[in-house]
């Protein structure tokens, strides 16, 4: 029995044991598994931190960028050169600083030091109410780059790098100074100074980077901006966005009118992107030697609803002096406004395509002052209204005289249809007869034409006046939302678009065209019976007749998509035109009157003009020289 007993306790006792073991195994098991783990984990981290190289943060993320592991030193070292160095250095806060006035908001990039966002505070995109401000510059669709050789043969863009950012403020003026260094005294500086207005002081400089970077070569500069787009009209947006330039000490010119476009120019002085009725401009104090300029449609569809209009690039190169780099230039970033760009006297209204030559002086010294004088006291629709109403009577004895020549030309025209049938088989007899009756009648036959020419200046300066003119922008009158864009009464469904018209129905294009033609169906009759139809000449009259119906279709279709406040110029034009010539038809030149004053003119002696005598003098001798030809070369 003694013996069983000890059995039954060895064998409780190596049970207890076993437990004890295995409780000792498992735990010791779980605990070698969560090291093993941690450890994984651990090495993973310590991998990603050798390969990985600093990136950009978010702005609202806050970290210290300090790197201390000179593993990793030594691996930027061998990428970036000397400049790793603005790598070891602490970042600001945040990964953008922001720069703010009244007007302009601007976020510069710590990585790269170029600005990452360009916010115009009091302007909105598309329409009034649309609650989106107007962004030139925002979600990378512009970058700034240096590209630059160091003396141990590598390349490096400054957009790869990190700035170190110091804000400070003189006055008002908030200045961003932005340095890339190679050493403590050894940097690459951008110094941004803000003001009140949209323009921004900017000057590039490097100290101490002699020993550093390779200035046998200049640095190229990069600056490239897909353009936005703002208003209602992509296609319309694009046809006036365009590369504008200033070179050889005041000359413009510019590319990228509708197509893609390419230039080298020298000595380029300013480089402005222009977005239709906003503009990105880079200017310098010290000239850059060439410029390789480039334009990209991308407005490849007019039906599209796309997001940008153009591609823009320019690439100039940057010459060092004395081993070092310094230029002060500035930025632009804001409307499109003739005033505002006229007033920093730098050549900058030339960005506004308000016409060449004349068409440019009547503009800039007479329709600009007048409407802008005009809009400080009326609404902006009335003030087109006014502004007609003064051009049309200002024109006005233009249009007298072109009429009183065609009502001459009608009386007279029995006797000249009464000369081609007389000398009908001597053209150069019938010439001078009629030259004759109009020297002894006191008829210019150009008298017509010349008021008609006068009118074209005009008409091509409101032509560039109305698109160009930035106050009208999102300014309403009557059903019209913008006085820069077309107005829309109806919109086809279902994204029906119809060729040359559009996708939509203007109203004051319709009237305008309705205007014309009651215009034209008033004066036609009068203009072909002005003048009989000459031996192998089309017949003006039915010429006429098919045009008072053909050019109101076509400003129809011209106008339907151009900018409202041009076609409710056009239509107040027409119907003040239609008053005065009603007025001169009916209560100032009459037939009768005419009829009488030109048989007193026959009475009278006369004396050629210069021009008439000219006339006279060319067509004898040709009589002569008929004359003495021989029968056989006649």
């Amino acid at each position: 029995m003694e013996e069983k007993k000890l059995d039954l306790k060895t064998i409780v006792g190596f049970g207890l044991i076993m437990l004890l073991l295995l409780w000792m195994i498992y735990n010791s098991s779980a605990k070698t598994e969560a090291e093993n783990k941690a450890k994984a984990k651990q090495e993973q981290l310590d991998k990603a931190k050798k390969t990985q190289i600093p990136e950009q943060a978010s702005a609202s993320v806050v970290k210290d960028s300090t790197i201390s592991d000179s593993v990793q030193v030594a691996q930027l070292k061998s990428s970036l050169g000397a400049f790793a160095y603005s790598a070891t250095l602490p970042s600001a806060k945040n990964n953008f600083t922001e720069l703010n006035n009244d007007v302009l908001l601007l976020r510069i990039a710590n990585k790269g030091g170029y600005i990452a966002e360009a916010n115009l505070k009091n302007f909105e995109q598309f329409e009034k109410g649309s609650n989106k401000r107007v962004e030139l510059i925002k979600d990378n669709n512009a970058s700034f780059n240096l590209q630059f050789k160091t003396k141990d043969n590598r390349v490096l863009n400054t957009k790869d790098m990190y700035f170190e950012p110091v804000v400070t403020k003189e006055g008002e003026n908030q200045i961003l100074t932005l340095r890339l260094k190679a050493g403590p005294e050894q940097y690459l500086e951008y110094r941004y100074t803000l003001k009140k207005d949209f323009m921004l002081d900017f000057s590039i400089r490097t100290q101490g980077l002699s020993q550093i970077v390779d200035t046998s070569k200049p640095i190229d500069l990069e600056w490239q901006l897909k353009s936005y787009r703002n208003e209602k009209s992509v296609s319309y947006e694009s046809r006036y966005t365009d590369l504008v330039y200033e070179f050889e000490g005041g000359k413009d010119d510019k590319l990228g009118q509708g197509k893609d476009d390419k230039e080298t120019v020298d000595d380029v002085t300013y480089v402005a992107f222009k977005q239709h009725l906003f503009v990105s401009i880079l200017l310098t104090d010290t000239p850059f030697k060439t410029a390789d300029l480039t334009s990209e449609n991308l407005v490849k569809e007019e039906k599209t609803d796309t997001i940008f209009t153009k591609n823009f690039t320019a690439k100039m190169p940057l010459a060092y002096k004395g081993g070092e780099l310094s230029y002060n230039m500035n930025w632009y970033y804001g409307p499109a406004d003739y005033k505002i760009l006229n007033d920093y006297n730098r050549n900058l209204d030339e960005v506004i395509p308000l016409g060449w030559g004349i068409f440019g002086w009547i503009n800039r010294f007479a329709f600009i002052p007048l409407f802008t004088f005009l809009a400080k006291f009326l609404p902006y629709g009335i003030s087109i209204i006014v502004f007609t109403i003064i051009i049309r009577l200002l024109m006005s004895p233009v249009t007298y005289k072109s009429y009183l020549s065609q009502a001459k030309m009608k009386v007279l025209r029995p006797e000249i249809t009464e000369l081609n049938e007389k000398y009908k088989k001597d053209p150069m007899k019938k010439q001078q007869e009629t030259m004759k009756l109009y020297t002894t009648a006191g008829v210019n036959p150009m008298a017509g034409c010349l008021p008609a020419v006068m009118q074209i200046p005009v008409f091509y300066a409101l032509f560039q006046f109305f698109p160009s003119f930035f106050d009208l922008r999102q300014q309403s009158f009557l059903w019209a939302t913008d006085l820069s864009s077309y107005d829309v009464v109806y919109r086809f469904p279902n994204g029906i678009r119809i060729p040359f018209y559009g996708d939509h129905v203007s109203l004051f294009p319709i009237l305008a065209s309705v205007a014309i033609f009651f215009y034209m169906k008033m004066t036609s009759g009068d203009q072909s019976m002005a003048a009989p139809p000459q031996e192998g000449m089309p017949d003006m009259s039915k010429i006429m007749k098919i045009m008072i119906y053909i050019s109101p279709l076509m400003m129809l279709v011209f106008f339907n998509s151009n900018p409202s406040g041009l076609s409710l110029y056009y239509f107040i034009s027409n119907l003040i035109t239609i008053g005065i010539m009603y007025v001169i038809k009916n209560h100032i030149v009459k037939e009768d009157k005419i009829h009488a004053l030109i048989q007193n003119n026959k009475t009278k002696p006369k004396t050629q003009g210069r021009f008439q005598r000219k006339m006279q003098e060319m067509m004898e001798q040709a009589q002569e020289q008929q004359k003495n030809k021989p029968a056989g070369k006649k």
